[in-house]
């Protein structure tokens, strides 16, 4: 099953047109994404009874439209994982992680597949990743478990502002991560039995006709398995959550010299099995510095 998020409505991609799923359930299901995830197994037992023998579609015009949002739009929670693949450990000065990498990205980055981006000033990186959304209430699962809270997978970029991330006295994670636009994510979320082997999917990025990454998400340090799995021991995962399982080599701030994007980039980012997203840089805007204390004032209110 392949849905997708048109104008705030769940639809299904069976079929040149798409399904709006509140009509063609009379009411029973949406219509927005986060009331479809809410009751998801029902919801996907309907579908496959329903719309199981119509082939998804895969490349329908309307997917590339600018009314076509963000499979998951309001996440209660956004995970992001870094150093998940060996060379972008290895390009970024780092050891192979024994645990998992974890920071947060705030949901309000989160945005549809096509989306002209306003960058902050400052260093803005790409990050191509394979994006999990959970379809269901999971806490304490094992990795056995895990593919079956699974909803889909989506593509996302994890764009990155690498001065903010970097000030400070300890790295800026998760505010550098999490300015308006920064998590495209699409077109479609794809059940995870659209695929001969979901955990072994082509992955990349370009800028025009230049490669900037490309792997496969088997290159993966922690699959999606052991991240839902470790996640769900920490803190519940409810419906709707995102995973940002992390990214390929490749980004701009490893290369010799460091490229960032700029005004006129269009970035297209895909994996193999659901499609593409495209971001088209339009403009720049500041950002005031951070608050500042000095040495001297520190030590005078302690």
């Amino acid at each position: 099953m392949r849905i997708a998020n048109v104008a705030g409505r769940t639809v299904l991609a069976h079929g040149k047109e798409p399904v709006d799923v509140f009509e063609a359930s009379g009411g029973r299901f949406g219509p927005s994404p986060s009331a479809v995830f809410e009751r998801w197994a029902e919801f996907q037992a309907w579908a496959d009874t329903e719309y199981g023998a119509i082939p998804a579609e895969q490349d329908a015009d309307w997917l590339a439209a600018e009314h076509v949002g963000a499979p998951s739009p309001h996440p209660r929670q956004v995970f992001a994982i870094g150093l998940n693949y060996a060379e972008h450990a290895r390009e970024s000065g780092y050891d192979l992680p024994t645990t998992p990498v974890v920071f947060t990205k705030f949901p309000s980055c989160i945005v549809g597949p096509q989306h002209e981006l306003s960058l902050p000033q400052g260093n803005v990186d790409w990050e191509v990743e394979l994006v999990v959304v959970i379809g269901a209430n999971a806490y304490r699962i094992d990795e056995e478990q895990a593919w079956a809270v699974v909803a889909g997978l989506t593509v996302g970029q994890d764009l990155s502002e690498r001065v903010l991330q970097r000030s400070g006295p300890a790295p800026q994670f998760s505010l550098a991560k999490s300015f308006p636009g920064f998590g495209p994510t699409g077109p479609v979320l794809v059940t995870p039995d659209e695929f001969a082997d979901p955990d072994d999917l082509e992955i990349g990025t370009r800028l025009g006709d230049e490669v900037l990454q490309l792997d496969r998400t088997s290159g993966m340090v922690f699959g999606v398995p052991a991240l839902v799995a470790w996640l769900s021991h920490i803190t519940p995962l409810f419906p709707g959550d995102l995973i940002f399982t992390g990214t390929p080599s490749g980004i701009g701030m490893s290369r010799t010299p460091p490229r960032f994007l700029q005004l006129g980039d269009e970035l297209v980012s895909h994996i193999e099995g659901i499609g593409r997203i495209r971001q088209r840089v339009v403009g720049s805007y500041a950002v005031p510095a951070p608050p500042h204390k000095t040495a001297a004032a520190l030590a005078a209110e302690g």
